[in-house]
């Protein structure tokens, strides 16, 4: 919902959220115009993720993706026939099902290969729950100062309505973000 409001052109944003993806699924994806991207699904059998690292090693690597393929579970056929998610592309993959313990995750065929060597520790550093490193993010990619106190009311889902949007963006209207909302799922 942030990437939405500060950048209304979705083709430059960072970040994105369909509530709607698929019947019973949901899709998160980053994607930053240097051809790193990620792209996350959430359905009925909880979660997996894709993601590619243009600069690190696994990039090369041709046996990843039949990796990916023959070790992430069943129950997640629809990620990984995707073709969105060019899963020929993929230098990390991660699942986990509503009933395991522990995120799974695909190891290359050389054995183990840590978050900072895959580019997972660089492309979901993001996802930390902490309200300031979205701040930095933007005062980084999008050079603005944003308000921290208006980003931790978006982390708590505080229902959308025109103060904060302006708050965040004040060149932008409620009533150009409200169909975003509606498909990101966020209350309004």
């Amino acid at each position: 919902m942030l990437d939405a409001i500060i950048c209304p052109d979705w083709e430059y944003r960072y970040y994105s959220f369909n509530s709607k993806w698929g019947p019973g699924e949901e899709m998160a994806s980053m994607r930053n115009g240097s051809g790193d991207d990620w792209f996350l699904l959430f359905d009925v059998h909880g979660a997996a993720l894709k993601g590619f690292a243009h600069e690190y090693p696994l990039a090369g690597d041709e046996s990843f993706p039949a990796r990916i393929q023959e070790t992430v579970p069943r129950e997640f056929d629809s990620f990984l026939g995707e073709p969105a998610f060019a899963m020929e592309m993929a230098t990390f993959c991660l699942w986990r099902r509503h009933t395991d313990r522990a995120w799974g995750v695909v190891l290359p065929a050389a054995g183990h290969v840590s978050p900072e060597d895959d580019g997972s520790a660089m492309l979901l550093d993001i996802l930390d729950g902490n309200p300031e490193t979205y701040r930095e993010y933007v005062a980084g990619y999008f050079e603005r100062k944003v308000s921290v106190a208006a980003v931790r009311a978006i982390y708590a889902h505080q229902p959308l309505n025109e103060h904060l949007v302006e708050t965040l963006n004040p060149e932008l209207a409620f009533a150009e973000i409200t169909n975003d909302a509606l498909e990101i799922g966020y209350p309004l």
